[in-house]
């Protein structure tokens, strides 16, 4: 079966542009699926190279029953984040998905993470990308 890899961004679309174009580059063929909480934002992540896409809450809480991994920003799990664009039904669905979630740590302004040290955004996409190769590998090989 085909590994299912879900790509939740908002406001631009900018990180969901730069995880789509890191994730597209591993091996294994899985299926990119964009969804973004604005249609601007799937647009861009369906141009960078995402499989499909869909815009919205509800596209949100049902395809992420599918993935087996979501990767976003952390906002993805926090109501009101994104400058407001993730709702409850976004983040519970994120948060009550059976696949693993790969979230990068960006701080918003509501909410602030301590102990965690500023890094690049762009250092930050690899990281994340870096534990999916691992956690996708590691699930073949196991």
């Amino acid at each position: 079966m085909k590994q299912i890899i879900v790509i939740i961004d908002g406001m631009g679309g900018g990180i969901g542009v730069q995880l789509v174009n890191k994730v597209k580059e591993l091996e294994g063929g899985a299926e990119i699926i964009a969804l973004g909480t604005n249609s601007s934002a799937t647009e861009k992540m369906i141009r960078a190279g995402a499989h499909r896409g869909a815009t919205g809450e509800n596209a949100i809480r049902l395809n992420v029953r599918h993935a087996g991994f979501i990767m976003g920003p952390m906002g993805i799990v926090i109501t009101g984040s994104l400058m407001g664009e993730i709702s409850s039904v976004m983040a519970e669905a994120v948060m009550s998905a059976p696949g693993e979630r790969i979230l990068i740590p960006l701080q918003d302004h509501h909410f602030h993470l301590v102990g965690q040290e500023s890094q690049p955004l762009a250092k930050l996409v690899d990281q994340a990308v870096a534990r999916l190769r691992a956690r996708i590998g590691g699930e073949k090989a196991g």
